[in-house]
């Protein structure tokens, strides 16, 4: 896939890697915003690619953005930073458009707390969190000075 036909310069899509569930959010650079997009259903952290295709003919984002877990005292989070790390170098390669990591650290749980805040207590059961930790992903990229 060829990044720079049809680029769309301000648009980007995150990505909040999990195992089981990517979570993936669209953003502008304009206002420096995203919106919670999609569920990627994964099997070891290994993507639907087809899902991820659509994604990027739809959109056509200028770059992508993945979340990297690491803990609280900076140190990775075992297997899953590492797959993290992998998945993004994996869709670089793949999709031939940018990826710049972010750490994601705390993600899921302000998702968490947006949702219930906003929509209450019964939507945390409903609602994607995953998408809105790739929103948060995005937005706190977005929103470093080396990217405005």
């Amino acid at each position: 896939m060829d990044s720079k036909s049809k680029t769309h310069p301000h648009i980007y899509l995150g990505f909040d890697f999990g195992l089981k569930n990517i979570g993936v959010a669209v953003g502008q650079s304009v206002t420096q915003t995203a919106t919670p997009l999609a569920i990627i259903h994964a099997q070891q952290g290994i993507p639907s690619w087809r899902q991820i295709d659509n994604l990027i003919k739809k959109w056509k984002p200028a770059a992508l953005i993945v979340g990297i877990p690491f803990k609280m005292d900076d140190t990775e989070c075992n297997v899953v930073t590492q797959k993290a790390q992998d998945f993004a170098a994996t869709l670089e390669k793949y999709t031939k458009i940018k990826v710049h990591t972010v750490d994601e650290r705390l993600t899921t749980k302000a998702a968490r707390e947006f949702i219930y805040d906003n929509f209450g207590y019964k939507a945390l059961q409903q609602e994607p969190i995953d998408s809105f930790a790739a929103k948060i992903i995005l937005e706190s990229w977005m929103k470093l000075p080396e990217v405005r």
